[in-house]
């Protein structure tokens, strides 16, 4: 596992965390605990692939509160919920909103080791996703206008001829910017345009693109 990936512990018992963190660091992962969830959200910062390991049954604010600040605030990090015997179905409620998953006290070690390494798979996975979706719409932003609306009819399936007649123009222009198309979006195929198109939907949507 890459020095590079941290895991949060939020726990307001000191020996959970304590223990946590001699177990995160056995197996070479870095931890930084937090005593509450007040706490954690005043010190995170967004340094890189991490998840979150916490409490659901805290004072002043539960596992359940902070999962509800994080997500108002915006903040995507997989949240891993400890729960004693009683707490399993506010658990529940934290994964529908949510959280990764839940584990109950007292815990199997290498079972909350999976868990967390899930979790940090799981976040590796979103960041690459939208480091992808950055790129994709760098990419889309060289097409001009008239590219986009030739890109679009592409991927839709419409020929040469189909696209000409849509937009008025001659086959040869239809090809010319095609041929554009391809080079700037770094494509060799029309099945590689379809799932670049696939893969950023949201960002290539509009005729004025």
């Amino acid at each position: 596992m890459p020095e590079d990936r941290i895991v949060y512990v939020v726990d307001d018992d000191a020996a959970v965390r304590e223990s946590l963190v001699w177990l995160l660091g056995s197996v070479g992962l870095r931890a930084t605990s937090f005593a509450s969830a007040a706490e954690f959200l005043e010190g995170y910062e967004d340094t890189g692939i991490c998840c979150l390991v916490s409490d659901v049954r805290m004072p002043e604010m539960s596992g359940l509160e902070l999962q509800k600040a994080l997500n108002a605030r915006g903040i995507a990090i997989p949240l891993v919920l400890m729960t004693a015997f009683g707490d399993v179905s506010t658990a529940v409620k934290a994964m529908k909103a949510g959280a990764v998953d839940f584990i109950e006290k007292p815990f199997n070690n290498q079972n909350m080791l999976d868990l967390i390494n899930t979790a940090l798979q799981t976040d590796a996975a979103r960041r690459k996703s939208q480091e992808a979706d950055v790129e994709n719409a760098q990419l889309l932003a060289r097409l001009t206008p008239q590219e986009h609306r030739v890109f679009e009819r592409v991927v839709a399936g419409l020929s040469n001829r189909e696209i000409g007649s849509e937009m008025d123009i001659s086959v040869k222009t239809v090809e010319v910017h095609r041929a554009r198309v391809m080079r700037k979006l770094e494509a060799s195929s029309v099945a590689e345009l379809v799932r670049f198109h696939l893969h950023s939907a949201p960002l290539s949507s509009g005729e004025g693109a």
